[in-house]
Formats: structure tokens, C-alpha cells, sequence
């Protein structure tokens, strides 16, 4: 018989429980935010015994599933298509049939329907709210519809107030032992480059748009900037990335994002470094982009991407004592405490990664951490993460900067793709895969890998992080041949080959 999490309360967790259910002691949380951190740490709440609500004022799933990871990554699926098509069907011997004279042929072979695409985009993002909604209240969570914020301080008996105001006004107070706030982040604006929704847009309202942009410029060369460039491109858009740093992704791995620059600019997109935007107006059905130099770039479109801001103001954080950093980001510690008894925090609120999977760690850290399970703290140097450009680019665990630094002492090696087999029969000419180990013990402690679906590759690699492992024991588990994951074994027993000290 499963023990109740009210008498299991350990470290984390304290008394002050007031309700009963069925004679037993039940630990009330109400979760501010349905993104991964609240609805994965509403499951675990739950799961645990204790009574959950969840707050949410736009749909559960979050920003991540309505309007960012699940809307950009299917639009990315559809662009993949179209990049893998053109630059690999004449190079596999892929006949195309067209009856129509070659000089009435348009330049690409194939095309798309943007608001087709579209209009999926936003019925899969919604069908994974709904199926996410469809799990938390099964699982016995209460969900409520509204806005909430914290009241006051802490009452005597521990309990936290949240008040929670609905669309129509009419609020509601819910009594709770812990609070988790998972409220996520929005949009970064630029004051002289507002979004219209129409011709200048921020990364949730590219989904309405009915038709291909002509001429797109991407203004911020972060993950958000490359990926949407690098879809646009791939679908059929004349695309400008406009970079105020001296190259793209400045916060990745210094040789993958070389490769990917480089791909960028051979399949004709315009990588302007170096080149930060002032403001951006439309005239007309045109967009004009000013540079801090005085240069103007023009386009049919402008899409923003200069970062998130996280969700906390207006939400009584200060006057609860919770600890707001200068950016707005919420001050946590590795078990997702907040400066504040009894209230917890997940997810790109905090500001630690602006991941999905990050988030919803912290979210079920808080939940074990408060309802006395067993915990671990959050370990960041075993995350592992993906872009979603073409070619992807996968990372976890130390990185380039960190061994250059002298962070950590490590030795690596990388192997270009080029010498794979299956990367050979596929027409994959770009990516690699790099790995980190200890000298002396090579205990595997990061890697990267550039390649299509480097999303899927990254994982043995997190795996042998996660758990020590030494490049010997990856190169001697057999791998499929011909495979891409073949290049991960060569890898380590290039690793492990080497001698103590070399380079």
C-alpha cells in the first residue's frame, strides 16, 4: 500500500496540512503556469497523494506547446523536407517528372502551401494541450482558468494565499502548503521595431500567416533566429539574418556553429555579423530594418528574435519575499526552492535553460523536494539540447569554451561525417561528431554532434555522461553498420587511443 506523501514528509516538505480525505492528511499545491515545469510537476504532485490545482490562463502545454517548441519544430519537420529534396535528389539519382517547358519552370522543383502548413502547426499544438489537459485532470489535478499571484506573506500555520483572477474578472483565493510558479516568459520587444502581427512579427504570431514571405529578415542570430532562418530558407524565403555578434549561435559550440554559418551562406542566405538592428517600421507592404550604423536593409517581413522575458511581474513576487533577479528572473537553488518558504519555481521564469525538458526537471525536483521523496538536484552539466536547424546541432554536458577556459581538463576529438558510410550513402556532407573525456580515466564528460537528427544521436552520449561512463566502454558496445551512430564508437576509440596529455 502506497504510503501518503503527508507522512513521508522529509526535509522539504513541513507540516501544515488542513484538509482530510478519507481520514488521511492531504498536502495542498497549486501550480501557477500549465508549461512542462507545471503540468509535469502536477502529474508528480498527484502521483504523490497530494491535492493539486493548476493555474493556467492560455491553454496547458504553455508557450512550449502552443506557441513555441511543438509549433516551430513542426514547421521545421515540413522545412526539413524541403531542404533534404533539394539538395539531395539529383545527387541520389532522383528523377522528377514535368511536362512544362523549361522556360516557364519556376527555380525550385517542389513548393509550399504556408498556410497549410500552418494551419497544422496550430492543430497539433492544440491537439498536445488538449491531450496534455486530458492528462493532469486524470491524473486528479484540478485546473483552473485565470491568473495568479501570490498574497502576502507566509501565515503561521505555513500555508501560502494564491489568488487567481479569471477572464471575466471574478477572482478566486486557493489555500496552499507550497506554491510552484512555472509561468514561463514572452517576447523580447525592441521600442523602435513593434510587432504588427502582419509585416513585423515575433516568433508566436509567425503561425498566421497565409503565405510565404518573399523577402524575410531574421533579426538575432540565437537558437530562436537560426532556427526560423534556416526553416524560411528551406521552405523558399530569400532570408537576411541579421547578427550582432561575429557569428551565428555565439552561444554553441564554436565548430558547429561554423558548419552551420557555413551552410547557411551556400544555400544563399544572407548572414550579415557583426550588424546589430536599431529599428525596424513598415512602409508599405515592404519592412524597413535599421542598422546602429545606419545601414537599412529592406524586406517583405521582419520576424524578431532578440530573447524572452520571463513572466513575473504584477504576480505580488517581491512583496511574498521571493527573490527577483534584475532581469525578472526568479532566484532559485538546485531543488527549485525559491528565496521564499514554501514557494518554488521552474522553468524559463528562472532563467536557468531555457529548455523544455529543463523545466519540467525543476518542476517534478520541487514536487519530490516538498513531498519528502527521494531527490537529486538539478545537475545542468547532464543536460542535454538541441537546435533545430539543418544540419541539427546537439550538445551536452562540458563544452568547447569550457575546456579552452580551463574549467575542466579534458581532451577531444572530433570526426567530420564525411568519413561515414551512411553518411556517404545519404548525401550528408556537412557535421561531425566531437567528444570530451578525462585524460587518464576517460570518463566521457560532453559532446556535440552536427548531423541530421542529431537530436536522436545525442543520447548515448548523455547517457555515458550521466553515468560516467569511459570512452572504452563506448567504443567497445557494437553499433549497426553502415549507421551515423557508427561515428560515435570511432570517436571514442580515437579517444581512447590517445595517449594521457595529447591534444
Amino acid at each position: 500500500m502506497r504510503m501518503h506523501a503527508a507522512t513521508r514528509l522529509g526535509s522539504g516538505g513541513r507540516p501544515g496540512l488542513k484538509r482530510t480525505r478519507g481520514g488521511l492528511f492531504v498536502t495542498r499545491i497549486v501550480i501557477i503556469g500549465g508549461g512542462p515545469g507545471g503540468y509535469e510537476a502536477a502529474l508528480v504532485g498527484t502521483q504523490l497523494g497530494a491535492e493539486v490545482t493548476v493555474v493556467d490562463c492560455d491553454g496547458l502545454g504553455g508557450a512550449s506547446v502552443l506557441t513555441d517548441c511543438v509549433p516551430s519544430k513542426t514547421l521545421i519537420a515540413t522545412a526539413e523536407v524541403m531542404t533534404t529534396f533539394d539538395s539531395s535528389y539529383e545527387e541520389l539519382g532522383i528523377l522528377v517528372a514535368d511536362d512544362t517547358p523549361p522556360e516557364e519552370q519556376a527555380a525550385r522543383v517542389v513548393g509550399v502551401d504556408l498556410g497549410k502548413v500552418n494551419r497544422r502547426v496550430k492543430r497539433l499544438a492544440l491537439a498536445q494541450s488538449h491531450d496534455i489537459a486530458a492528462s493532469v485532470t486524470r491524473a486528479g489535478a484540478r485546473v483552473v482558468r485565470g491568473r495568479g499571484r501570490l498574497e502576502g506573506q507566509q501565515a503561521m500555520d505555513g500555508s501560502r494565499t494564491v489568488v487567481v483572477t479569471a477572464a471575466d474578472g471574478t477572482e478566486e483565493r486557493l489555500t496552499a502548503d507550497a506554491v510552484l510558479i512555472a509561468t514561463g516568459g514572452h517576447p523580447r520587444e525592441i521600442p523602435d521595431a513593434q510587432p504588427d502581427g502582419e509585416r513585423i512579427l515575433n516568433w508566436t504570431q509567425v503561425y498566421d500567416l497565409e503565405e510565404l514571405p518573399e523577402e524575410l529578415i531574421v533579426v538575432g542570430s540565437g537558437v530562436t533566429g537560426a532556427e526560423f532562418a534556416g526553416a524560411y530558407q528551406a521552405l523558399g524565403s530569400r532570408v537576411t539574418l541579421v547578427s550582432s555578434r561575429d557569428r551565428v549561435l555565439p552561444g554553441e559550440d564554436p565548430d558547429a556553429a561554423a558548419v552551420l554559418e557555413d551552410v547557411f551562406r551556400r544555400r544563399g542566405m544572407n548572414v550579415m555579423a557583426r550588424s546589430r538592428a536599431a529599428s525596424a517600421k513598415r512602409v508599405g507592404d515592404r519592412v524597413e530594418v535599421t542598422l546602429a550604423d545606419g545601414r537599412v536593409i529592406t524586406g517583405s517581413h521582419c520576424l524578431m528574435a532578440v530573447g524572452a522575458i520571463p513572466n513575473s511581474a504584477g504576480m505580488g513576487l517581491e512583496e511574498a519575499g521571493v527573490k527577483v533577479k534584475d532581469s525578472g528572473h526568479i532566484w532559485t537553488d538546485r531543488v527549485s526552492r525559491t528565496s521564499a518558504p514554501g514557494v518554488y519555481a521552474a522553468g524559463d521564469v528562472t532563467g536557468v535553460f531555457a529548455l523544455a525538458s529543463v523545466a519540467a526537471m525543476q518542476g517534478r525536483i520541487a514536487m519530490y523536494h516538498f513531498l519528502g521523496d527521494a531527490v537529486a538536484p538539478l545537475d545542468l552539466k547532464t543536460v542535454s539540447s538541441n537546435v533545430f536547424t539543418d544540419p541539427e546541432i546537439a550538445t551536452v554536458g562540458y563544452t568547447q569554451a569550457d575546456v579552452d577556459a580551463g574549467r575542466i581538463d579534458a581532451r577531444g576529438v572530433k570526426l567530420p561525417l564525411l568519413r561515414n558510410p551512411r553518411a556517404k550513402m545519404q548525401g550528408i556532407r556537412d557535421g561531425f561528431v566531437k567528444l570530451f573525456c578525462r585524460p587518464g580515466t576517460g570518463i566521457v564528460v560532453g559532446g556535440v554532434v552536427v548531423a541530421p537528427r542529431a537530436s536522436e544521436l545525442i543520447h548515448p552520449i548523455s547517457i555515458a555522461v550521466d553515468n560516467s561512463l569511459t570512452v572504452e566502454q563506448i567504443a567497445k558496445a557494437f553499433t549497426v553498420y553502415p549507421s551515423l551512430s557508427g561515428s560515435l564508437a570511432e570517436v571514442a576509440r580515437q579517444l581512447h587511443t590517445r595517449k594521457t596529455g595529447d591534444n
